[in-house]
């Protein structure tokens, strides 16, 4: 029998493997080449659908700035679908580019500090031209390029309790500083804590004897899972804003739970880990303050109603108690609209539109009858009733977070006697990355303008 061959791998797994290998050392040409050229690719992919679905040109400078401002006014006119599109697309590149550039940096400085630093906006620009130019250290005699896993030791349950306790505890502080100390829904929080999470459990389970990489991401997603539990129990959000955060979270404490990992691989101590984490941390809260702008959003939904703009406008300015029972998601919390009154007539009146947590008061600016009318919003209600196993939970994002600004109706003529309603809400949202949680919000405003648009179409067509 001849001895079997070697098997060598194509260009393409090849690239899979650098691209998704959580232990092969990456050189500068490899991080050089890879990262430029993935940049370039995600750019050039995201400008076309922009310009295809919307139109608008996806400058590079919107691509690479940390400002959010514009790229939200070029994405705004995209449908719902696309958005959460885009932002799967986004989570293989995030991926990449963290865990290259902490393969990049044990390979340049024998840590992983560095290519934690990829996570922090404005910083990241500058540590992946260090990481381009820092040379490979010298292996020492004794130490294997890759590092092998060991048989599970006794006391990996022990390790791994630990480790869940003490980021648990760690995210309770972060959280405190964050909201209390900062004022802010941002980077801090929604990527800060899951790093800390994934780090520190998969670092701690790891610390005695490497474990294989699916064990240190599920025992740091599940202390993630604990984490979310943690607060639920200690009455600081409720169900519906866990659950939103869960999916970002998920993805961000799969990435600590490889820093964690490669930390132990590389016997860094208890200490140095700690030391990074007190590092990082003030620099995102830094980039929070320092890089964030709130645009105007606009969410738009319509209906076409048999019948002419002359009978849909009374509907319009103000219009019955909704008789349809409110949808399941709106059982869970999220404010729906009931019914729709108006004082006074003509530019000036004052439209009171009622939910299920409060009243809008909305001043008429244009009254073009019956093609337009628009109206400021003053005054507006929670955004929602958090779910809790508690009887009153009201964490501060509910007061001032998501800001109804404007909205609008539009009433175009169609043929056959018929009429196109639009209706337009623009608002701006403090909570960051807005991009994330915009998707959420523009989602629950279709939901609720569809509300009332059909209700005004069942009254218009009666």
């Amino acid at each position: 029998m001849q001895p079997d061959k070697p098997q060598t791998l194509g260009p393409i797994q090849h690239l899979l493997r650098l691209w998704f290998s959580l232990s092969i050392p990456v050189t500068r040409k490899q991080y050089i080449v890879a990262g430029f050229s993935l940049m370039l690719l995600k750019y050039a992919v995201e400008a076309a659908i922009i310009y295809l679905t919307t139109g608008e040109i996806y400058r590079i400078e919107m691509f690479l700035s940390p400002i959010l401002k514009h790229r939200s006014e070029v994405m705004s006119n995209m449908a719902q679908l696309l958005s959460w599109g885009l932002f799967a697309w986004t989570i293989p590149f995030l991926w990449i580019s963290v865990t290259m550039s902490v393969r990049r940096s044990v390979a340049s400085t024998g840590s992983s500090f560095l290519g934690l630093l990829i996570l922090v906006p404005v910083v990241n620009f500058a540590t992946m031209f260090l990481l381009c130019i820092l040379p490979n250290r010298k292996p020492r005699s004794n130490q294997s390029e890759v590092p092998v896993a060991t048989p599970i030791p006794t006391n990996r349950v022990r390790s791994a309790v630990s480790g869940m306790f003490i980021s648990i505890a760690g995210s309770l502080v972060l959280y405190a500083l964050s909201v209390t100390v900062f004022e802010r829904y941002g980077i801090l929080l929604f990527f800060g804590m899951p790093v800390l999470v994934g780090v520190v459990t998969s670092y701690m389970f790891n610390r005695g004897e490497i474990q294989s990489t699916g064990q240190s991401i599920l025992v740091a997603e599940l202390g993630i899972l604990l984490c979310s539990g943690a607060i639920l129990v200690f009455a600081i959000e409720g169900i519906i804003c866990i659950v939103m955060l869960y999916p970002l979270a998920a993805v961000i404490t799969i990435i600590g739970a490889l820093v964690g990992r490669s930390m132990a691989t590389n016997q860094a101590t208890g200490r140095g880990v700690t030391t990074s984490l007190l590092l990082l941390l003030p620099m995102l809260a830094g980039a929070d303050l320092a890089t964030h702008e709130t645009p105007l959003y606009e969410v738009v939904s319509s209906v076409t109603i048999d019948a002419p703009p002359e009978d849909v406008w009374p509907n319009v300015i103000g219009f019955s108690e909704l008789d349809s029972p409110p949808a399941w998601y709106f059982e869970l919390g999220i404010a729906y609209p009931l019914r729709a009154t108006i004082d006074g007539e003509g530019v000036g009146a004052i439209r009171h539109c009622e939910f299920s947590t409060g009243a809008f008061v909305e001043p008429i600016t244009i009254w073009d009858k019956p093609n337009r009318l628009t109206f400021d919003v003053t005054k507006q209600p929670p955004p929602m009733h958090e779910l809790s196993p508690y009887r009153h939970v009201h964490p501060p994002h509910l007061d001032g977070y998501l800001n109804c600004k404007k909205g609008e109706f539009r009433l175009k003529r169609l043929p056959d006697n018929r009429t196109l309603l639009e209706g337009s809400t623009w608002y701006e949202f403090k909570m960051y990355p807005q991009g994330y949680w915009t998707l959420w919000s523009d989602t629950s405003i279709h939901l609720i303008h569809d509300r009332v648009l059909k209700h005004i179409k069942k009254l218009s067509e009666k």
